[in-house]
């Protein structure tokens, strides 16, 4: 890489753009920014506080307004740390992930989150991923991917991941949380869930992960003008 890209990678829950961003970040040499981690936080901060979205949206907006936030190597992979805490991988928990997503519709929220992403994205090469990172975010990147797969592939990546802590869930019961967020963050007011314009859609039904990665890679050295 001969400049320093700003690259999106959105798309719907279980589509793999944590893996895909943090393998493209790493063959790279760039910082992984995952938004959707933030928004994790703040939901996993307001359930600490016994705060609800529905009555709370203030308090919940002051929350994400003084946390200070800061993403670390740690044992190999990244961390993110809230207050100088490392909170993984309790925001990781399905419980902070179903609640993230109505979190991430409070106005108030997103605003105050939205600058955090910016400056993280001016100061270096990043690869950045969440739900509307190419069209409010960063809608100015260099490249812009929108990562997809079958609902029935996602669900059942999704079921592997919760296997080991969650040995009672079915494909079925992910399949139809999953289903009930789509719907949510596609319809929601601000900052729905969609493809930007410019956006590249990649389909990672039957391509391994290394695939994907090395796919957005060569996009991404198509961008640099190689």
């Amino acid at each position: 890489m001969t400049r320093q890209l700003t690259i999106t990678i959105d798309g719907p829950a279980g589509a793999g753009k944590s893996s895909v961003a943090q393998g493209v970040a790493r063959k790279l040499g760039y910082v992984y920014v995952d938004s959707g981690a933030m928004y994790r936080a703040v939901a996993w901060l307001a359930m600490q506080a016994g705060l609800s979205v529905e009555d709370d949206s203030e308090a919940i907006t002051r929350l994400a307004q003084t946390m200070q936030v800061e993403f670390r190597p740690t044992n190999g992979d990244q961390h993110l740390f809230v207050d100088d805490e490392d909170l993984e991988p309790r925001i990781r928990l399905p419980e902070v992930g179903a609640l993230s997503s109505a979190v991430s519709a409070i106005p108030g929220v997103r605003a105050a989150l939205l600058d955090t992403q910016r400056t993280l994205a001016r100061e270096t090469g990043v690869v950045m991923e969440g739900r509307d990172i190419g069209t409010v975010v960063l809608p100015d990147a260099s490249l812009k991917i929108f990562l997809t797969a079958s609902p029935e592939e996602r669900a059942r990546r999704r079921l592997e991941q919760l296997r080991d802590k969650h040995p009672e869930l079915t494909l079925g019961q992910v399949l139809a949380d999953q289903r009930e967020r789509d719907m949510r963050d596609s319809n929601r007011e601000v900052a729905p869930l969609r493809k930007a314009d410019d956006a590249i859609e990649v389909n990672s039904d039957g391509m391994t992960l290394e695939q994907v990665i090395e796919h957005i890679v060569q996009l991404a050295e198509g961008a640099d003008g190689r």
